[in-house]
């Protein structure tokens, strides 16, 4: 009689348990069974309440701020461990801390690297992810690391957009790569916004790199914090005579005044993934599930099957 590879458990912390939901739904399954106990101080205890002795199980939460996000991942990991899970794999759509991924002034950390070895430690024989800040970081890793492209999701809106005189354009020089793949694939122009900066998420000065006038522009990035970058772009650009701005970036973090700048900016849209649940509706902002992504994955790890296709970038 053949081996039946039995079917993995699938979990998901708190904040990202809409997401994790819609996953399960996408693959099949129902979403495991979490207790979640808080102490008066703030402390909390994970429990899984079904047995995942033996079992492959999927752990799905996304590490952004406040640090209780990556608290709570870490520490259902070492639940799972010490309930004898065969297979722990996290499933992090959006890996936080990233952008500390190097030591840029003396005496700082480099975070990217020490959460690495948080969630080693803490139990994950693997990582599922989406659009890291910087590629690299999957060598600050031990265990393997499937890195996947939001470009899966964004690059079919854009064709169904159906722009004429498409350029994509970086919102910095560290996003060049980022655009010139997606120009690639689009057969467009490319066009990059160099800017400096007083501190962090504070601009001091931007400036053009590329023409712009009477062309659809589409600003690329990972993510989207304070959307002063996106909003100083997009005007800058409608300024030097772009028909439209849209910008698409995975990670939808809006923390601050975000929501303001984007509704008060001439970006005419904002595309963003649910690695990272909305905070308020905004009739400038479309969201594409990254749900359907996550799951196919899921089961192709499961059952060891290639993932090469979901690489288009």
């Amino acid at each position: 009689m053949a081996y039946q590879v039995p079917e993995p458990k699938i979990f998901a912390c708190t904040q990202s348990m809409e997401l994790g939901k819609n996953i399960a739904k996408s693959y099949g399954a129902e979403l495991g069974n979490v207790l979640f106990s808080h102490f008066s101080d703030g402390e909390f205890q994970p429990s899984f309440e079904e047995s995942i002795r033996g079992t492959r199980i999927f752990v799905i939460g996304s590490t952004n701020p406040s640090s209780e996000n990556l608290m709570e991942m870490l520490l259902m990991l070492d639940a799972a461990k010490r309930a004898s899970a065969r297979h722990i794999t996290a499933v992090i759509p959006y890996y936080g801390w990233a952008r500390q991924d190097r030591k840029d002034k003396p005496r700082v950390p480099i975070a990217a690297k020490l959460i690495a070895k948080m969630l080693e430690t803490a139990g994950a024989t693997r990582i599922i992810t989406m659009d890291l800040h910087a590629d690299q970081i999957q060598g600050f890793f031990e265990k393997p690391v499937d890195h996947l492209y939001a470009s899966t999701l964004f690059l079919p809106y854009l064709k169904s957009l159906n722009l004429d005189n498409l350029t994509i354009a970086s919102p910095d020089m560290g996003g060049s790569k980022r655009a010139y793949a997606y120009s690639k694939a689009l057969e467009s122009d490319v066009v990059i916004c160099y800017k400096q900066r007083a501190k962090a998420n504070v601009i001091s000065h931007m400036e053009l790199i590329g023409e712009v006038k009477d062309r659809n522009v589409v600003l690329v990035d990972d993510l989207v914090d304070t959307a002063g970058t996106l909003a100083k772009a997009a005007d800058l650009m409608m300024e030097r005579g772009a028909k439209s701005v849209r910008a698409i970036t995975t990670h939808a973090l809006l923390s601050g005044n975000a929501y303001d700048k984007i509704e008060n900016s001439q970006l005419s849209e904002l595309i963003v993934t649910d690695s990272i649940p909305i905070k308020k509706v905004s009739g400038k902002i479309r969201v594409l599930s990254c749900a359907d992504l996550f799951a196919d994955v899921m089961h192709r790890v499961h059952h060891n099957t290639s993932i090469a296709s979901k690489f288009l970038m």
